[in-house]
């Protein structure tokens, strides 16, 4: 009998706040491991990958991964004895390093496919990350493209607090998505 993957939440640059998905999923889920990096504000590819890493090799067996933003770049840039460990991952709004100043330590992005099944969630509308940019991401990592319209960066400021639609593609990835989290909603 196989248990259900360990899901590991990546936020992105400056983390994900009370209220994201993320933070929600985080609270809600069995079996979660979220990645906690020592700068959030001026991030270092070597020392995020390195603690994407760590959190992954605690995880017991086989994993899913779950990235945001800045997260989602950490993610491919994992050493090939990591990735092996992935079971699938949903990659949310990936970001643009290649055009924020702060983020340019992760670029270049590479541009290879992913060794795991991918879900790449992109918005046409997301500030950070034009629409054809995430397109050409999930092309070159053999992802399943899901395009959103209005959804900004797919977090709090665009409206996207627990995100049943996010949490149905983590479950089509194999993670454990009990009933009761599925109608989970803010409460303030």
């Amino acid at each position: 009998m196989s248990s259900s993957p360990t899901v590991i939440i990546i936020p992105g640059w400056r983390n994900s706040g009370p209220g994201h998905w993320q933070t929600l999923w985080s609270d809600s889920l069995p079996s979660v491991l979220r990645v906690e990096q020592d700068d959030w504000v001026a991030p270092v590819r070597q020392s995020w990958v390195a603690r994407l890493s760590e959190t992954i090799e605690r995880a017991p067996g086989p994993v899913v991964v779950v990235a945001h933003s800045l997260g989602c770049i950490t993610t491919t840039h994992l050493p090939p004895e990591i990735t092996q460990r992935i079971q699938g991952a949903l990659l949310v709004a990936p970001a643009d390093p290649e055009r924020r100043g702060v983020l340019a330590d992760f670029a270049p992005v590479p541009y290879q496919r992913l060794p795991y099944r991918s879900i790449l969630v992109a918005s046409n509308n997301d500030p950070y990350c034009p629409v054809r940019t995430a397109g050409a991401y999930a092309r070159a990592w053999g992802s399943e493209f899901v395009r959103l319209n209005d959804a900004g960066h797919i977090n709090v400021d665009s409206g996207h607090g627990p995100w049943p639609l996010g949490l149905a593609l983590l479950q089509s990835l194999g993670a454990e998505v009990p009933v009761g989290v599925r109608q989970v909603e803010v409460v303030n």
